[in-house]
């Protein structure tokens, strides 16, 4: 589902004339819960300094919308369907078209901050404190800063102290095909409708399954799909 508020084909940053209001940042909503990404809509809004220019609800909408419409800031959800706002947000970044993302997630869990960090967030707010924290957190990273709600900040200063060097997360291992093809097998998908969905061969998506069981260390689609889910990667 996609609700497309406005469309400006470019995002250049204009200097106000002095008097003149600043211009409002533009802002994507990234959330398959349709009434929590409303009353988002309907919260940032009412600020003055805010345009919502579309609403959307899974991660590849998340990538073409963005394209599309160059939104200052992403509000993304960390577990939708499909494509999910980790990876999302990893292959934005990567893309270099400069919008800021901010992670929005019940999981205020020490992994599913880090990452979302890791993968390039500027900020992360708990859904739990999507009101007055998150407004805070569009303005933050707007001024290319970074923002921690309140809830996560210790969690993240705690991991940063306990990495140990060096060390890298077992999903970073995997390549962001591969991490696409786990997430889709961990919602149920069969490999010929992963192939279907992603253009690929049958045979291709099964050396895909077997290069990930490999790297992770499992041995069946059920433990794939436990790893996916108590990593953040899909809710099912």
């Amino acid at each position: 589902m996609i609700t497309t508020i406005a469309t400006t084909s470019h995002n250049t940053v204009k200097t106000a004339p002095a008097g003149a209001a600043s211009p409002k940042l533009r802002v994507l909503l990234a959330d398959d819960h349709r009434i929590f990404q409303e009353a988002l809509r309907i919260l940032l809004e009412a600020d003055p300094g805010i345009e919502v220019v579309a609403q959307v609800s899974d991660g590849g909408e998340v990538l073409r919308q963005a394209g599309q419409l160059r939104p200052d800031v992403i509000c993304m959800d960390i577990g939708m369907p499909r494509l999910n706002g980790i990876e999302a947000t990893r292959r934005l970044v990567a893309s270099r078209q400069g919008v800021k993302v901010i992670g929005l997630s019940a999981h205020v869990d020490r992994r599913f901050v880090m990452e979302m960090l890791d993968a390039g967030a500027a900020g992360y707010v708990a859904k739990a404190s999507a009101g007055e924290e998150l407004l805070r957190a569009i303005r933050t990273v707007g001024r290319n800063q970074s923002f921690l709600c309140s809830q996560v900040s210790a969690e993240v200063v705690d991991a940063l102290r306990d990495r140990t060097p060096g060390a890298v997360a077992a999903t970073a291992r995997l390549t962001s095909r591969e991490r696409e093809v786990l997430q889709l097998l961990a919602e149920g998908n069969t490999s010929g409708q992963i192939a279907e969905r992603l253009f690929l061969a049958t045979s291709t998506v099964e050396v895909h399954r077997r290069n990930i069981m490999r790297k992770l260390d499992l041995h069946s689609v059920a433990d794939l799909t436990k790893y996916a889910i108590r990593e953040g990667l899909t809710s099912v």
